[in-house]
């Protein structure tokens, strides 16, 4: 019995001693590329809100090549995204390039800059809403605008700010 025993256990770890030898396979080669980098360098912001940046990277990976509908007759193809806080429409060229977008989010967090700005100029003043627009094309770069509704008691105030806290 004692023999026995000691079989099964050589057996079960020389059988294990085996099962540690790997095949070395070679894989397929990936390209990776950036299409739209431009895009994302334009209208990237490090203090922009997390459903701002979640959405523009959803349009900068974006491929409109690998969709059903696509064919190489169109000169560009407009695609729409939507989120709860805001949407983007954006117009791709044949070879999925971002052409131009239109952005619009509704009451997201405000900038530093935008903050500290509001604060120096209306102290007593409070942000009711605010919307975000930015228009993108490639030969122009980003327009990034604050359009803000400010309340003070029974005042209303609107303004509009870019993204470096100046007053348009």
């Amino acid at each position: 019995m004692k023999k026995f025993i000691l079989s099964l256990l050589v057996i079960g770890l020389t059988s294990q001693v085996y099962s540690q030898i790997t095949k070395v396979e070679e894989l397929s080669e990936v390209v990776v590329t950036a299409v739209n980098y431009k895009y994302l360098n334009q209208t990237d912001n490090k203090e922009a809100a997390v459903p701002v940046q979640m959405l523009q990277r959803k349009v900068a990976a974006y491929d409109v090549t690998t969709k059903d509908y696509y064919q190489d007759d169109y000169e560009y193809y407009t695609v729409e995204f939507y989120i709860p806080d805001g949407k983007i429409v954006a117009a791709y060229d044949p070879d999925g390039k971002i052409l131009r977008t239109i952005e619009k989010f509704n009451n997201i967090k405000l900038p530093t800059a935008v903050s500290e700005a509001l604060l120096d100029r209306f102290p007593n003043w409070t942000v009711a809403s605010d919307v975000y627009r930015v228009t993108y094309t490639e030969k122009m770069g980003a327009k990034k605008v604050y359009k803000l509704k400010l309340e003070n008691g029974d005042k209303e105030m609107k303004i509009k700010m870019n993204e470096d806290g100046e007053f348009l």
